[in-house]
């Protein structure tokens, strides 16, 4: 049996909806492997530091406008461009926890109506989630937090549709609820029971469908 340093990394996801906490709980999941004594990263999509993700962050914050199926392509790029990272990581034995990924990516371009048969499959390839935490939060709730509406998606109609589609591309076999409702420390607590829970006994898988 592998020893705790032999074992692969996780990749581990937060999905939801804008100001559902997940940002500030990967953050404080990374903390607490690491000073578990693992090895982790926290990644951010959009990565809003990289060429592709600059343009993305340039759109997002309203500097220009540009076509939905080219916008829906970017933030697949810019996933795509993380992959060698990811699996390097992984194979190290690093954890890798996404603040969003691909299901995000997917729900908003369904939101605003692009077709689906075409959207759900601009990011088979990348890798699969050991696990993705579904953070179930109201968009009234969601709304009242600090930031809300500070970007171009960050809209209450928008939000209602996203919320509607995200959960349909839920996956039993490794999505999780979280109730993002609850207090911080009470979210990080469940999320912690989560992570530790994670089976790496297997390889990391590509991500065939969505």
């Amino acid at each position: 049996m592998a020893t705790e340093q032999e074992e692969r990394g996780a990749l581990i996801v937060f999905e939801g909806l804008d100001r559902s906490g997940k940002s500030t709980q990967a953050k404080r999941l990374v903390e607490k492997i690491i000073n578990s004594g693992r090895m982790a990263v926290l990644q951010a999509f959009p990565d809003r530091q990289s060429p592709v993700g600059e343009m993305i962050d340039r759109y997002l914050r309203g500097e220009i406008d540009m076509d939905e199926h080219a916008l829906h392509l970017l933030f697949s790029a810019d996933r795509f461009l993380k992959k060698k990272m990811i699996k390097q990581h992984i194979a190290q034995g690093v954890d890798v926890v996404c603040d969003r990924y691909c299901y995000s990516g997917v729900s908003y371009s369904l939101a605003k109506g692009l077709p689906e048969e075409w959207v759900r499959v601009t990011d088979q390839g990348l890798p699969k989630p050991d696990i993705v935490l579904f953070f179930q939060v109201s968009p009234e709730v969601a709304a009242a937090r600090g930031g809300f509406g500070n970007e171009r998606l960050e809209t209450a109609e928008l939000q209602a549709k996203v919320g509607k589609i995200m959960p349909t591309l839920r996956d039993d076999a490794f999505w999780k609820s979280v109730n993002a409702d609850g207090t911080p420390d009470a979210v990080e607590k469940e999320v912690f029971q989560l992570y530790k829970e994670l089976d790496r006994s297997q390889p990391l898988e590509v991500l065939e469908k969505i």
